[in-house]
């Protein structure tokens, strides 16, 4: 066993993505602890060596355990893997400073931005630990059940450490799972928060029956919208163009996987955004990531209508059949604008 297996892993979050994070970096032979808030899930999940409520179909290997105890799940691991939903991000990072060494590296796989602030996560970290400490983060084209039954997979993972690059890199790397490298922060941060907006969008069209010519004008939209406002906060146009940005966006609003997609469908038929949540039973990232994003594009004063139409459905009780014509019938601009 090498000195990069020699510490387990944390996986914190025992949702669908954190469980399915946690399958396969332990079926990689790493020691990986699960943690998850509800004791009463977790004691289900070691129970029956399954999360049944997420990934039926995904047995726990041997060497992953499970906890509901966040001091033993971190206390000897050097990589925290945070798969919290993204409003319980600093609430996380503020119980892991309490047990800090000094040495723990930080990685997240949240889709959002700080809830009230519009703040990247990378910047959360950064005030929490400081600027030095070792961070990534996992974003682009994963849905948790493929990942977690072992189907061919690719993720994008933006790090500023060489050393964890590699190491972490070695952790996840499998004969189905490819991890592509960047030090776009910002930009795979941003993509993965700005998707789901679109997915949303995507889905209330489809629910309002309007037919793919629709939906691949808003995805085609939605893209240059995240390269828009994405290279206006540093991100690279790179990024927009690989997993993390298309990569990502297609996924998310064409398959019926994707839970921003099916909040949008409900929608879309007729539901308030409160029964389409009710009707999900899961977070639903986008719309929360709506209101920062909205924000955001007002600070910066950058245009964002795909945006704007969704946050208008969400949160000013907009039609969504009116807003999404709307959108759909804006004036003729030129194709890059």
């Amino acid at each position: 066993m090498t000195d990069i297996f020699s510490k387990p892993i944390a996986v914190l979050g025992a949702g669908s993505f954190g469980t399915a994070l946690a399958i396969l970096l332990a079926r990689n032979g790493n020691q990986t602890i699960l943690w998850g808030r509800d004791p009463e899930q977790v004691a289900e999940i070691d129970k029956n060596r399954l999360n049944l409520k997420y990934l039926p179909d995904a047995p726990l290997p041997d060497n992953l355990q499970v906890t509901a105890d966040f001091e033993a799940a971190v206390i000897g691991a050097r990589d925290i893997l945070i798969s919290t939903p993204s409003h319980a991000f600093s609430d996380t990072l503020r119980e892991l400073k309490k047990l800090d060494d000094g040495e723990r590296r930080i990685i997240w796989a949240c889709k959002g931005l700080e809830p009230g602030t519009s703040e990247f996560l990378d910047t959360r970290v950064e005030e929490v630990f400081g600027k030095d400490r070792p961070k990534a983060v996992l974003s682009g084209p994963t849905f948790a059940k493929e990942l977690a039954i072992g189907s061919p997979t690719a993720i994008t993972m933006a790090v500023d450490d060489d050393k964890l690059a590699s190491e972490l890199g070695q952790r996840l790397m499998s004969d189905s799972f490819r991890v592509y490298m960047s030090n776009d922060l910002k930009g795979v941060q941003f993509g993965g928060a700005f998707k789901n907006i679109v997915a949303i969008g995507a889905g209330i069209a489809d629910g309002l029956g309007f037919g793919s010519n629709a939906r691949t004008a808003l995805i085609t939209r939605g893209l240059a919208e995240m390269m828009r406002m994405g290279e206006k906060i540093g991100g690279s146009r790179e990024t927009f163009t690989g997993m993390a940005g298309l990569g990502d966006l297609v996924l998310t609003c064409t398959d019926d996987q994707s839970r921003n997609r099916r909040f949008g469908l409900a929608l879309g038929r007729g539901a308030s955004a409160e029964q389409a949540a009710r009707e999900i039973g899961q977070v639903v990232e986008g719309m929360r990531n709506t209101k920062e994003v909205k924000r955001l594009a007002d600070k910066e004063q950058v245009d964002m209508p795909v945006c704007q139409a969704i946050y208008d459905i969400l949160y000013n009780q907009q039609d969504p059949k009116v807003a999404a014509r709307a959108l759909l019938t804006r004036a003729m601009k030129v194709e890059g604008d």
